[in-house]
Formats: C-alpha cells, sequence, structure tokens
C-alpha cells in the first residue's frame, strides 16, 4: 500500500499489555514503518498519567517539597514495564540522569517530555525498531516558535535510510539543542509532522475510540460512527465542541493531503474514521456528516430602522466589541437588525459598558439581549446539493417544540447553525439526529 505512520496515544501505551497490543498490530502490517508514541497515559480511571506525574515533581520543587515520592512511583512504573515487555534499555540508569537533572533545576518542557522519550526506549525495544529522538528534527526557534520547514527537512533527512523507527512525539529542540514541548496537540502534531516528512500514504492515528461519531453519546444512544469525513467538515464539528483532533495536529497532514485514520486500539478490527481532503461519496440517503454544538452563549440584537444607508455600523460595532476584548463568533443579520452571537464568560462583567457604547455611537432604535443561548451546527458537505435540508431540520425543531432564536448559514452551505435556548439543548440535538440519521 505505501507508508504508514501510526501514532499510539497514551491509552494505547498505558502498560505492557497495551505495548503488546500495539505490537501485534505493527506486527500484522508491513506498511506501519514509523510509529510516534505518547506517554504512558491511565491504566484505570483513578490510575494519573505519567506526564501528569512528572509535572506534578516540577511542582513539589517550586514549592520546596520533598519530590522523590512522586518521582519513586514514575519510576516503579516503567521499572515494571520494562520487565514485563522483557527488554533492557537501561531504564534504571535513564531515570537517574532524569533525576540528576531535575537537581540540576531543569526546565519544565525537559522534565515533561521523559514520559515519551521513556516510553519511546520502551517500544522501539520491543519492536526491534531503530529509536529517533526528536530532540534532533523536530526544530524550534530560541524564542519557541515551530520552524516547519527545518523540521521537515529535518525528519526526512533522519529517517531516509532507517527502515523502521520508534519516535517520541510531543516534544523537539531549540536551536541550542534544549528541549522544547508543543503547547497543544501533543504527540499527534508529532505524528503528522512525521508522516508529511515520510510522504506517507495514511497517518494512523490509534486511540481508545473507533474514530468519530455522529453526535455526542452523551446526548444521543449509540449514534452512528462517522466513516469519512473531509478536514473542513471536522473544522465545522472542532469549533462547536466535537472532541476531535486539534486544528494543529492535523495541518502537516492536511497540506500533504495525506488521509487521516482515526482506530482504536482495543478494537484494532474496526475501520475507524477516515479524515480525507474531500468530503467521502455519501451513502444512499445520506445528507450530514455530524452534529454538535456548545451552550453559554449570548445574542446582542440591534435594531435600527437606517442602518442599510448607514455607512461603518458593522465596523463601528465591531470596534466596540475590540475595545471591550470580545472575540464576534457569529453575525446573523437582516435589513434592520444585526445581531452578534459571543461567549458569555467574554463579555462577563462588560455588557453594561458595551450596551452603552452601542447606544452612544450607533443609535439603535432598541436593543435585546438574550443569554442562556445555545448553537448546535449540522455539517455536512452533502447538504448543499440537496433541497430542503434546512425545511427538514426546522420541521425537526418544531416537532419537538423547540424555538429557534437565531439561524445562521455559512457561504459554503456545509453547515447550519442554530441557535436555542439552553434548556432545550440536548433534545434539538436528539431531534436533529432523528430527522437525518435514524430515518435516513
Amino acid at each position: 500500500m505505501g507508508i504508514k505512520v501510526a501514532k499510539f496515544g497514551g491509552s494505547s501505551v498505558a502498560d505492557a499489555g497495551q505495548i503488546k497490543k500495539i505490537g501485534e498490530i505493527i506486527n500484522s502490517d508491513a506498511d506501519i514503518r514509523y510509529v510516534v508514541v505518547s506517554a504512558p497515559g491511565k491504566r484505570f480511571d483513578e490510575d494519573t498519567k505519567i506526564t501528569d506525574l512528572l509535572y506534578l515533581c516540577l511542582t513539589h520543587i517550586e514549592h520546596k517539597l520533598p519530590y522523590e515520592q512522586v518521582f519513586q512511583m514514575i519510576t516503579d512504573r516503567f521499572l515494571e514495564m520494562e520487565r514485563d515487555l522483557g527488554v533492557d534499555v537501561g531504564m534504571k540508569e535513564e531515570l537517574e540522569e532524569i533525576r540528576r537533572q531535575i537537581d540540576k533545576g531543569t526546565t519544565a518542557d525537559y522534565l515533561a517530555s521523559r514520559g515519551e522519550y521513556l516510553n519511546g526506549k520502551l517500544v522501539a525495544a520491543y519492536l526491534g525498531f531503530s529509536f529517533a529522538d526528536p530532540a534532533e528534527f523536530i526544530r524550534f526557534s530560541d524564542k519557541g516558535k515551530h520552524l516547519e520547514e527545518e523540521t521537515n527537512t529535518g525528519i526526512a533527512f533522519a529517517l531516509k535510510d532507517v527502515e523502521r523507527a520508534v519516535i517520541p512525539g510531543f516534544y523537539g529542540a531549540r536551536e541550542d539543542g534544549t528541549v522544547k514541548t508543543f503547547s497543544r496537540g501533543g504527540s499527534d502534531i508529532t505524528g503528522a509532522l512525521v508522516a508529511r516528512a515520510v510522504g506517507a500514504q495514511v497517518y494512523e492515528n490509534w486511540t481508545d475510540v473507533s474514530g468519530f461519531l455522529v453526535a455526542d453519546p452523551r446526548i444521543v444512544k449509540n449514534p452512528k460512527p462517522i466513516k469519512q469525513i473531509s478536514y473542513k467538515e471536522l473544522r465545522e464539528l472542532a469549533y462547536m465542541g466535537a472532541s476531535v483532533l486539534h486544528e494543529e495536529a492535523i495541518y502537516p497532514a492536511r497540506v500533504a493531503s495525506i488521509p487521516i485514520n482515526i482506530r482504536n486500539t482495543n478494537q484494532p478490527q474496526d475501520p475507524g474514521t477516515m479524515i480525507t481532503a474531500e468530503p467521502a461519496r455519501l451513502e444512499e440517503g445520506q445528507i450530514i456528516s455530524g452534529i454538535a454544538g456548545r451552550k453559554d452563549f449570548t445574542s446582542i440584537t440591534i435594531y435600527s430602522s437606517h442602518m442599510i444607508g448607514q455607512k461603518g455600523f458593522i465596523r463601528r460595532m465591531a470596534a466596540i466589541l475590540e475595545d471591550h476584548d470580545v472575540t464576534i463568533e457569529h453575525i446573523p443579520s437582516g435589513i434592520d437588525t444585526v445581531s452578534v452571537i459571543v461567549f458569555n464568560h467574554m463579555i462577563d462583567g462588560k455588557l453594561d459598558d458595551i450596551l452603552d457604547e452601542f447606544q452612544r455611537q450607533l443609535k439603535p432604535d432598541a436593543m435585546d439581549v438574550q443569554s442562556d443561548l445555545a448553537l448546535i451546527a449540522t455539517v455536512g458537505a452533502g447538504m448543499a446539493s440537496r433541497k430542503g435540508t434546512s425545511a427538514r431540520l426546522f420541521t425537526a425543531l418544531a416537532q419537538a417544540d423547540i424555538n429557534i432564536q437565531m439561524i445562521d448559514q455559512g457561504s459554503s452551505e456545509m453547515n447550519i447553525i442554530v441557535g436555542v435556548d439552553s434548556a432545550d439543548f440536548e433534545e434539538a440535538i436528539r431531534a436533529i439526529y432523528r430527522a437525518f440519521v435514524a430515518e435516513s
């Protein structure tokens, strides 16, 4: 098939048993040549991630408290994994070196990265792969900015003669060699960077779920899985709060048009979700890809009979919000009305001042404020080509006795966003799901 890069998250490498599972996955697919690993995650609900323990060590040091007991928990866990995997990576010596660096006053980035580093050593030894330290080829500037092209070139050069390798995720190094971690996206970013640099045909992201679901399973019982979704559709769902990959974790693969396959380490037979550059060819009757939403919005609506003839009205309104450090999320408008949708926390303690400025500078006929607003996005590339999609959505909400407070459709016709009372949020999502998925 071609080169595959496989990234395994914290739950997938939480202990020796999980690492043996990923060994079976990798050994059954000769196309997987480069493996990116996270630090060991939780083994059970009450457990603590290794990275959190490392940060806890640092917190103890900063507060001049002994950290040895916490570090012993890390030591015991890694020594146990080394023993249970039947490998010898000199783990005791590696841990002693980390402790020496702590006592010398090491950086938070160095300490936080050691979970990935040590796990990378273990997995490489268990698989019989080469170990490739990202500090040698993932580059950051001295000010901490990730250097994309230098990294891409560095990875390609470092791996060009390496048949199979394990690469720890989450970190790289500044130009002076000091370790620097990614601020968001962690090991997911590393996996996408490696996939781009080696020209992978597929980037597999292995976790503890079998891909994405059409709706939140906490709201909709047993929602259908999403088999394939485009990067654009995914962005729409992520913005509305769906638990998907962070944009920074997708970007390196997206610019190279490399498909990302979300897979489940504990159920490797499941196909998961494929994220592609172009929307999938829809199944018969399928219109939408997903439903997602968020609560805690406020809508400020301005009524002005002279708005249509006033130059700069929207600009002045936006400037007032900018002066108060408020970000606009949506601006639905009509001939004589315009609404701004903002997060509640953005206007906390500022609303009265903003309304005073609106009154003084814009001189509206009236204003209306609605808090406790929830927004729900119905997303799907197939919506643009299907007549009656909006009618179907609005009818579903009407039949559920839910009043629509706001409607905003993207220019791409890939999504329809509706605003409803927060109290109606969950039932609205269920009603939309029934209309487009359960009945399709």
